[in-house]
């Protein structure tokens, strides 16, 4: 399955850093943003991440929350968020039910290997639940802006 614009997010349960439990539908009658990273610490992650979070006041102004979601357990999350001084929600995903849900773990290949890993991917729901737009195959540069912009053009 793979999550689509025009379809409502898949509601499944993520573990919080406090080992709690958070889903889209947790943020109903809010903007969401939910993007999907491969590792904690990895410099790419690290630089999506840290441009997310230098943004997060002005997603909160538009009434989006970011949530960031890596296979990586929630102890690792919270050292990642503390040392990099985060503003925004991490959530693991080590089932791998989120990823299969949102249809963001998908066969990689590197240097002819193939193997499973998660697609960096970002997606963009409005107040009612429904996804109003897809990046998949994420560039870092410029993508946390890129998706603030289309957060502030949503209703």
């Amino acid at each position: 399955m793979m999550a689509d614009i025009g379809e409502r997010a898949p509601d499944v349960a993520m573990t919080t850093v406090d080992g709690g439990s958070w889903r889209p539908a947790d943020a109903q009658g809010r903007k969401l943003v939910v993007y999907f990273y491969p590792k904690d610490d990895t410099p790419g992650c690290t630089t999506e991440a840290k441009d997310f979070s230098a943004l997060a006041d002005q997603f909160a102004a538009t009434d989006a929350l970011v949530i960031g979601v890596s296979k990586d357990p929630p102890a690792r999350h919270a050292k990642f968020a503390a040392k990099h001084e985060l503003k925004l929600q991490l959530v693991s995903d080590t089932d791998d039910r989120v990823c299969e849900a949102w249809g963001t773990w998908i066969e990689k290949s590197l240097y002819g290997r193939k193997y499973m890993g998660i697609d960096r991917a970002t997606f963009l729901i409005g107040r009612d639940g429904q996804i109003t737009q897809v990046w998949r195959k994420v560039k870092v540069k410029g993508h946390a802006e890129a998706v603030l912009e289309a957060a502030k053009a949503l209703a």
